[in-house]
């Protein structure tokens, strides 16, 4: 597993979406890229994967595609629509794209070709996370602040919530 970082500049997101797909295939990677402010850190990705496998192999999961699975753990979403808040949209992004099997090393320089890199994982925006995680101020204060624990309890919950 590789993640890219970086600053996508998208005029068209369709677009965008079509080359990332045009790159998993040729490459035979999953590559699934996303808007860094919400992704807490590697192993909320980690994690997001790790259950959209399991998902997979058991036969529960709501995408059809591997990509889209992991992307609805990593936004803690059964429902596609608003996951896609997760992903990349117009204009000037930070993201972080998470590319897993495959030739990885071929997928991530090609992707490179997308953004200018810059570090963007674990550079999240605080308040768009919890707003989007529905994190309150009582469950930070009962883990001390950390908000890696609680986003990465929801990719969890989705499991359960099934």
């Amino acid at each position: 597993m590789k993640f890219i970082e970086g600053v996508a500049t998208v005029e068209d997101v369709n677009a965008f979406v079509t080359d990332v797909g045009a790159i998993a295939d040729e490459t035979g990677a999953t590559v699934q890229v996303f808007d860094a402010r919400y992704v807490v850190s590697e192993k909320h990705l980690r994690r997001a994967v790790e259950l959209a496998d399991r998902a997979i192999e058991r036969g529960e999961n709501v995408a059809r595609d591997r990509a889209v699975e992991m992307l609805l753990y990593a936004a803690g979403r059964r429902q596609i629509d608003d996951a896609l808040a997760m992903g990349v949209s117009e204009g000037e992004t930070p993201v972080v794209a998470l590319v897993d099997g495959g030739d990885e090393a071929k997928a991530a320089a090609q992707l490179r070709d997308l953004f200018t890199e810059r570090q963007t994982l674990g550079r999240y925006d605080d308040e768009r996370v919890r707003d989007f995680f529905d994190v309150t101020d009582a469950e930070l204060a009962a883990v001390d602040g950390d908000l890696e624990s609680l986003v990465c309890e929801r990719v969890a919950l989705l499991n359960v919530e099934k």
